[in-house]
């Protein structure tokens, strides 16, 4: 059972592992281990049996392999909007061992942002693209001699960061321009 302070039981036994599965056990002889001096075999020191579990405020995504949720999880960012149902979907649909799994929660992740962008938008604060990337701080604090001479990896991308930072708000505007346009005719 996952998540006690035991330790978990083998479904098979050191003889039929190795009977199966050439090479298995090989380390099992302690002569034969160069960490055994190092090695110590006290109890885990765990004061519970299982550990005291975190109330579930809203809806957690749970993952398939696991019956239940870990004892504590985090709750700092709720899943919200289409990011969080690309995550529910991710965690319901798909085992954690598959690509598809990560790659839906990588695209959630792109797709939170764009999404926090926009409600930004309607706030009384907007983002600032300008002053929250840094980039005015690229001409006050020595822009050549903190490049140059340095060893720093970040030069090889230095022609594109330009057009992957002011590039979608370009494309926005653009497209905001274009829109009124067609709205007036």
């Amino acid at each position: 059972m996952p998540y006690t302070s035991d330790s978990p039981k083998r479904r098979e036994s050191n003889e039929q592992l190795r009977a199966r599965i050439p090479g298995w056990g090989a380390d099992l002889d302690p002569k034969d281990r160069p960490s055994v001096p190092q090695e110590k075999s006290e109890p885990t020191g765990a004061h519970w049996n299982f550990p005291e579990r975190q109330p579930e405020i809203w809806p957690r995504e749970r993952s398939i392999e696991h019956r239940f949720l870990t004892p504590v999880f985090g709750t700092s960012a709720p899943p919200k909007g289409l990011s969080g149902v690309m995550r529910r979907y991710a965690y319901a649909r798909y085992s954690e061992a598959r690509a598809a799994h990560w790659l839906i929660l990588l695209a959630a992740d792109r797709v939170d942002a764009i999404e926090s962008h926009l409600v930004s938008f309607v706030t009384l604060r907007p983002d600032n693209p300008i002053t929250e990337t840094g980039v005015l701080s690229e001409f006050s604090h020595r822009p050549i001699s903190s490049r140059f001479g340095k060893g720093r990896v970040d030069l090889n991308h230095t022609w594109i960061d330009p057009l992957l930072v002011a590039g979608p708000w370009v494309i926005a505007g653009g497209l905001a321009v274009a829109a009124i346009r067609r709205v007036r005719r």
